[in-house]
């Protein structure tokens, strides 16, 4: 290895040569250095961490910034993303696992501290979706950080903080909620000392003391509800931890709210759950402030003291907390129980909208995660994510519908899967009309699962003791028949009309026009969803069922109006793909030419094969081969077109074709064995690669589903957007539950209508539709010719250059209510 004097190690004798280190030595002689392809040797994305900008004078690119951390195998470094490159990590295009080559970086000094500087990225291309380097290291933390002569002793470049001096720490990659980084404190408490609880005052004589001169006296309170971090960063504020939460703590007299600030968020958050028992020091009161939600309390049977609020603060005074343990906890404090509302699912019709309540199920289905943008235009930005979850308590043959939000909790919350005991804190109830109700995450819901309800206050509930013992009368075999994760989900199904209203806009799905729907596709980011509508006329159909695998091709965003979207992809790989094609083939034997059969047959006689096996593999081939053939030659059988549409496709300015179906989009069946890979495929990707992740390997492709590609013609006839329908067709498919499954005829308006094939099949019958039943459906297509309608279509940002574009609904223009 080559003598550096620029760089550092605190290894000697690495083993070889250094690509990062080299680097390095080449970047003082330049102010950006450019690499050919020959010179840009591979490096392995290790993490990717974000915070908040720090403001420019010149028109700020980004509300936030991103640290890339890479590896040559020898050295890590942590290097600065030029942030007119941060739109490849808001699509996940760099992201972490994966190799990339650095084609241009340059050295920035701090030029108002001394010895801080750091590598900024300014061009960077991808060399491999799945990193050849990082299977070789056991522990990239274990590597040596590359840092430059003379910087060796600055604390930032070896810390869990970010390069950009001004901000003191990172958030979660893909939302604002989640605690992120080593300074978050978890575990234990230090040892109790000695608590004087003779001169401790109750939370009945607050109220009176505020706005009075008083010395405060200690408190020894419970925490009964526990909120969810809000971070309130922004451009111009100078907290260098701009957290909080808020608790609700009770002691004999009643309840109050407590609020956790700034630096204490971090020390103290993991550490004060819900059943703990704080003794408080050194507190302030302040006026509670109203525009905020609160939890339902009124189950706990107690006074709640809403007028005044206890404020701990890092400062100004410096709060004292202790978390008492709870082996020193006295009956003789005299403070109450946590108290929960946990309700069946038979209950659930019967609740206000708007009730909150507690819930435990067995979960039979777990959602991707996505995300949706906080509502309002103030920087910084904001995302939610959120995943859709069934569960099932034996007291229905309906499920809990919950939508929920993340609460702060991402070791949980990324760890949900089929087959685990799932309770859900202060749900709020939403009654649908025309369908089931479903529950929403509050600020103060929590979540549990198998593996983390030990200690917890609702172990003992009646309630959760009943739930236990149902369970126990469950087979797993049974129940795993009637699992699935991932895959487009969305609830609740759009209402009968469409309506839009002048006045009021709430929860209608925004109608756009179709030049404005190339810029909502380009602005959606990783994994964020978004549902609206456009109205048009349906100008052409094409039933697809490729049988080796969904579209995994990048889409293109190209203004491209004279390519036929209608592809002959056919090619079996799979032994699920060569059976299904086995299947459908002999549903096709009547339709296939003579000439194809005439061809294939002498050869079939001539045959002698050795075994069971060979003679298989050979009717297998010779299945598929005649599947392909009868796919391209029918093509015309499985696909409709408007009598207007070959003269419109050359009229058009821009024809959007984002309407494939991709692997994300279709949920599929759990398996312990598949655990793992199933949970890293419906998560976000992970901040941090790590060789558990790397471990496990993605699920394989799966064969598409029997689905339409439609192109909707804008209303004004000058922009076209292709989209996919993927019809519920099984019982057991997640989207049938709460799906309004009224007769209808199966034409193809009544299809797109219902989003459903009626009737629907049981869980023992077929998977897809049969070519006969799908060119039954497309004969009806004619239907469509010439007619006005409104598509609601669901978009999705799968990553990369893969947009998902759904359609929902399809509603006649006659089912549409103007207020």
């Amino acid at each position: 290895m080559e003598s550096s004097s620029c760089c550092s190690s605190m290894v000697a004798d690495l083993p070889q040569e250094s690509f990062l280190q080299r680097t390095l030595e080449r970047l003082p002689s330049t102010q950006s250095l450019k690499l050919t392809a020959e010179e840009a040797a591979p490096v392995a994305v290790v993490a990717i961490q974000r915070y908040l900008s720090e403001p420019t004078e010149g028109p700020q690119l980004d509300s936030y910034s991103y640290d890339v951390t890479i590896t040559d195998g020898v050295w890590r470094a942590k290097c600065f993303l030029h942030p007119s490159l941060n739109h490849l990590v808001h699509r996940n295009t760099l992201r972490t696992g994966t190799d990339v080559s650095v084609r241009q970086c340059s050295f920035v000094y701090n030029e108002r501290r001394l010895g801080h500087g750091y590598i900024c990225i300014e061009k960077v291309e991808s060399s491999a979706e799945t990193s050849s380097l990082l299977p070789r290291i056991n522990n990239p933390s274990s590597l040596p950080m590359l840092v430059k002569h003379g910087m060796e002793r600055s604390v930032l470049l070896q810390s869990d903080v970010p390069l950009q001096v001004s901000r003191k720490h990172y958030l979660s990659l893909w939302n604002n909620d989640d605690p992120e980084g080593d300074m978050w404190i978890s575990g234990s408490a230090s040892p109790d000392p000695v608590l004087d609880v003779s001169k401790v005052t109750l939370l009945s004589s607050l109220e009176s003391s505020f706005r009075a001169s008083w010395k405060p006296l200690p408190l020894l309170v419970k925490i009964i509800h526990k909120s969810r971090l809000r971070y309130y960063g922004k451009f111009g504020l100078k907290i260098d931890y701009p957290f909080q939460t808020y608790f609700e703590v009770a002691d004999q007299s009643g309840t109050m709210s407590l609020v956790l600030w700034n630096e204490l968020c971090p020390e103290y958050y993991l550490r004060m759950n819900v059943g703990a028992v704080l003794y408080l020091q050194n507190y302030t009161l302040k006026q509670s402030y109203s525009n905020r939600s609160r939890p339902q309390m009124d189950h706990h049977r107690m006074k709640n003291f809403t007028s005044v609020e206890i404020c701990l603060n890092p400062r100004n005074p410096a709060a004292v907390i202790t978390v008492v343990s709870p082996k020193s906890v006295l009956p003789q404090w005299g403070l109450p129980e946590v108290s929960y509302q946990f309700t069946a699912r038979s209950e659930l019709e019967k609740i206000s909208n708007g009730s909150a309540c507690d819930v435990i199920g067995l979960v039979t289905f777990v959602g991707r995660v996505e995300r949706v943008r906080s509502k309002g235009n103030k920087a910084p930005e904001k995302y939610w994510t959120y995943r859709w979850v069934h569960s099932v308590d034996g007291t229905s043959d309906r499920p809990f519908i919950l939508e929920l939000f993340s609460s702060s909790q991402p070791e949980i919350f990324n760890q949900i899967c089929p087959m685990t005991y799932l309770v859900c804190t202060q749900m709020r109830v939403c009654q649908v009309e025309g369908s089931l109700p479903y529950l929403t995450s509050s600020c103060e819901t929590e979540i549990f699962i198998t593996g983390y309800h030990k200690g917890q206050p609702y172990v003992s509930d009646p309630r959760v003791k009943s739930f236990i013992q149902w369970t126990k009368t469950l087979k797993d075999n049974v129940v795993l028949q009637k699992t699935a994760v991932g895959g487009h989900y969305c609830y609740p199904p759009p209402p009968r009309r469409f309506s839009q209203s002048a006045t009021d806009t709430s929860g209608q799905v925004p109608l756009v026009a179709a030049s404005d729907l190339k810029r909502e596709l380009e602005s959606l980011q990783y994994r964020e969803h978004k549902k609206l509508a456009i109205q048009g006329e349906i100008t052409a159909i094409r039933y697809r069922n490729d049988p080796k695998k969904v579209s995994n091709e990048p889409q293109d965003y190209s203004s491209d109006t004279h390519k036929d979207p209608a592809d002959c992809l056919m090619s079996p790989s799979s032994d699920r793909s060569k059976a299904n094609t086995r299947k459908r083939t002999n549903q096709l034997s009547k339709a296939v030419p003579s000439s194809l059969n005439c061809a294939s047959s002498p050869a079939k006689r001539r045959l002698k094969y050795k075994n069971t096996k060979e003679r298989e593999e050979q009717e297998e081939e010779e299945s598929a081969s005649a599947y392909e053939q009868q796919e391209c030659q029918d093509s015309a059988a499985s696909s409709w077109e408007s009598s207007s549409w070959s003269k419109q496709r050359e009229e058009i300015t821009e024809h959007l074709r984002h309407g494939g179906l991709h692997q994300d989009s279709v949920s599929r069946r759990f398996t312990f064995d598949e655990k793992s890979a199933l949970l890293r495929w419906s998560n976000l990707q992970p901040t941090r690669w790590t060789p558990q992740a790397a471990a496990a390997a993605a699920p394989p492709h799966t064969p598409s589903p029997g689905h339409y590609q439609l192109t909707i013609l804008g209303i004004n006839k000058q922009i076209a957007v292709d989209a996919a329908f993927l019809p519920v067709v099984r019982a057991d498919d997640p989207r049938a539950v709460g799906l309004s499954q009224d007769p209808h005829d199966n034409s193809m308006l009544s299809c797109l209508s219902s989003g459903f094939l009626c009737p629907l099949r049981s869980t023992a019958g077929d998977e897809e539709l049969t070519p006969r039943e799908s060119e039954e459906i497309l004969a009806t297509a004619r239907g469509l010719e010439n007619t006005h309608v409104v598509c609601v279509l669901e978009l999705c940002q799968l990553g990369g250059d893969k947009v998902e574009v759904l359609i929902n609904k399809v509603y006649r223009v006659m089912d549409v209510t103007l207020d």
